[in-house]
């Protein structure tokens, strides 16, 4: 199994990302940011270059399909944990309407809180209340830096 980063760089690297607005498909910390494009940057500070370029992705929370597409992603790259045991450091993967895919994404920052980009907001830390927690599908930890 991978190794996980240090779960409180990973809390450093989000809660860092304060601030960004709000910009669908961005990744650039102080310019502009989506929820997958603030978890791309913590991913760069921490594991070091993207695996594999992002393909342009719809801003439909309501999208259907039999293909957890995020999840897919993340499984290919990060360990994934059950949800119920996620900890500061985890990424969090939301399921923002029922029998919807998980398309919005944030990193827990402490046991109830948590960064993410959210439409009109930008990056912002908030409490991970019932409701927020009722829509988390899936969760994953970085893996840590390759000392090569």
């Amino acid at each position: 199994m991978t190794a996980a980063a240090d779960p409180a760089c990973v809390v450093d690297a989000a809660l860092s990302w304060l601030g960004t607005p709000y910009h669908d498909q961005a990744s650039l910390k102080g310019a502009g940011c989506d929820c997958l494009g603030l978890a791309r940057g913590v991913w760069r500070e921490i594991v070091g270059p993207e695996p594999f370029p992002i393909p342009p992705y719809s801003r439909d929370w309501g999208e259907a399909g039999a293909v957890e597409v995020l999840a897919a992603g993340a499984r290919r790259m990060m360990p994934e944990i059950d949800p119920a045991y996620a900890e500061p450091g985890a990424l969090l993967l939301f399921r923002m309407r029922p029998r919807a895919i998980a398309k919005h994404v944030g990193i827990m920052t402490a046991e109830d809180r948590f960064v993410h980009g959210y439409e009109r907001l930008g990056a912002i830390e908030q409490p991970l209340t019932p409701v927020w927690r009722r829509r988390i599908a899936f969760a994953f930890l970085f893996p840590a830096p390759d000392p090569g």
